[in-house]
């Protein structure tokens, strides 16, 4: 009942952004603009998701980590179903809080070296950024060891070692990732990419039908 209730949300979203996708073909939106969209769309998703993540201790949890990750298992589905036409890079936009909810639920990290963690698991993320999710996790689920202390200090030493901040502490809380809501793209692929549509193929509004002696009518 539990695990039901929690993917509820998640279903909530995909329906949210399934609606969303009927809306915009209906109205003749081209694919182009449409992967544009989405794709900010999950980038935003990442953004909120990954900071969370760093900024609630409670968040930086295996029973978290599991939760989030059979939502981006929901949302990796949509992507497919969507297709590359229309999802493009949606899926690569949510890099950072995938590579986080890896670690997250990473099993044995205790075993687990630096160079494992920054080569294999989460090359995305930054030292200031596995630092934070190192010093912050806890195993509330079945209780096991985190990342050794070893590593974490490793983590600090290079963070300090790297910093080309004045001050070193700046540098190290510096793990938030920034909001960005531009969807680049030219005039130029807009007008390469639009879809031709025959407005004698297309239905008027109910509202506007309604009414006698609109100008659209013949």
């Amino acid at each position: 009942m539990a695990q039901q209730a929690s993917m509820a949300h998640w279903q909530s979203i995909i329906k949210i952004l399934t609606n969303s996708l009927n809306v915009l073909k209906s109205n003749y939106v081209p694919p182009f603009l449409i992967c544009k969209l989405f794709t900010q769309v999950f980038s935003f998703i990442n953004v909120q998701l990954f900071n969370s993540l760093l900024l609630r201790r409670e968040c930086c949890s295996f029973s978290n980590g599991e939760y989030v990750k059979a939502g981006l298992d929901e949302l990796e589905h949509w992507c497919h179903w969507l297709t590359e036409e229309y999802a493009g890079s949606s899926w690569d936009e949510l890099k950072h809080i995938r590579q986080a909810v890896t670690l997250l639920i990473l099993e044995e990290k205790h075993s687990k070296s630096l160079k494992e963690i920054t080569d294999d698991f989460c090359p995305a993320l930054s030292m200031q950024q596995l630092y934070r999710i190192s010093t912050m996790y806890c195993d509330d689920k079945f209780g096991t060891l985190g990342i050794p202390s070893d590593v974490v200090a490793s983590m600090r030493a290079k963070m300090i070692g790297g910093s080309s901040s004045p001050s070193v502490q700046d540098d190290i809380n510096s793990f938030l990732l920034d909001d960005d809501f531009s969807i680049p793209f030219s005039v130029d692929d807009i007008a390469r990419l639009m879809v031709h549509v025959d407005i004698a193929d297309m239905d008027l509004p109910p509202l506007i039908q309604e009414k006698n002696g609109s100008p659209f009518e013949a």
